[in-house]
């Protein structure tokens, strides 16, 4: 037996947007609807976290989210350091929001902030003068928060595949469309991976200036990450087209055998076992979820 989302959040105590966070964190567990609808919980995972010891009260601080101020607050530092860490990727926002000046609004996990600054390897960040390759971030203007939110959001997507198709289609989330043209020259490929793209509603109405300004988020635009996702892409590809080919109108076209696609080094996407230190890598199990970030998306500067 499973429940739809709004009733399983109002089980377990939680607002929508801290509901949606937990199931974007892994907290809770969604399977796939049987009619192709939204994703539903299981009767057995809501009695698991009812049962939890702390509950509600765990759970509603596992998710609790707080912006610059109250982060620099709860690290005791001051919001210029915090702004510092941050674009220079050392903390990973959770989630952001569009204010109606159509600024970016980044927050953060209070659990995870309070563990990054109680850890003594990085002690040395939140006082004295900055390591050099982070000087050297900010004194080119740089700002990784777009990008260590998508691998962060990109793990999630991931998460939620069931084969080679959905997998290919979720990391084309993150490419333009004149890099996935260029990627996938049959029209029909294309389409597959547009109609399997993970499409959510707080990404904003089509068109609507809070969905351009999601896009412009949601689109890799650093080399090293469009180099990751590029090969990850055809690598999942080269899956999908062995497991099945795209559907389209057989008598218009008819199947012509795709070219052997050169394998990457990796095999799926890389993330780091600890989303506050950019240089652990690991690599997840192709049959399990991927709980971490994409490390090597993060971590190819200085």
């Amino acid at each position: 037996m499973t429940r739809p989302q709004g009733s399983a959040a109002r089980e377990l105590g939680l607002k929508r947007g801290e509901f949606d966070l937990a199931v974007r964190l892994g907290r809770i567990r969604t399977v796939a609807a049987p009619d192709g609808g939204l994703r539903r919980v299981p009767r057995e995972e809501i009695d698991r976290i009812r049962e939890a010891e702390g509950f509600p009260d765990a759970l509603r601080e596992q998710v609790r989210v707080v912006g610059t101020a109250q982060g620099a607050a709860i690290m005791d530092i001051p919001s210029t350091r915090f702004t510092r860490l941050a674009r220079a990727g050392m903390l990973t926002p959770a989630k952001f929001y569009i204010n109606r000046y159509k600024t970016v609004v980044w927050l953060y996990l209070a659990q995870e902030l309070r563990e990054f600054a109680r850890s003594e390897v990085h002690a040395p960040l939140l006082t004295g003068r900055a390591p050099a390759p982070m000087r050297a971030r900010i004194a080119a203007g740089e700002d990784l928060r777009p990008r260590t939110w998508r691998a962060r959001h990109a793990v999630y997507l991931l998460g939620q595949c069931a084969d080679p198709w959905e997998r290919a289609a979720a990391i084309a989330t993150f490419l333009d469309a004149d890099q996935l043209a260029e990627l996938v020259e049959s029209p029909y490929e294309r389409a597959q991976l547009l109609r399997l793209r993970p499409h959510e509603s707080w990404y904003g109405a089509p068109e609507s200036p809070t969905a351009q300004v999601v896009e412009r988020i949601l689109v890799a635009d650093d080399p090293d990450e469009i180099s990751w996702l590029r090969a990850n892409l055809l690598l999942s590809l080269d899956k999908a087209r062995r497991l099945r080919p795209a559907s389209h109108p057989a008598a218009a076209h008819p199947a012509v055998p795709h070219p052997a696609v050169p394998r990457p080094v990796i095999d799926g996407l890389l993330a780091p076992a600890n989303p506050a230190s950019p240089e652990n890598f690991t690599v997840p199990a192709p049959a399990e979820p991927a709980r971490s970030l994409w490390g090597r998306l993060l971590g190819r500067r200085g």
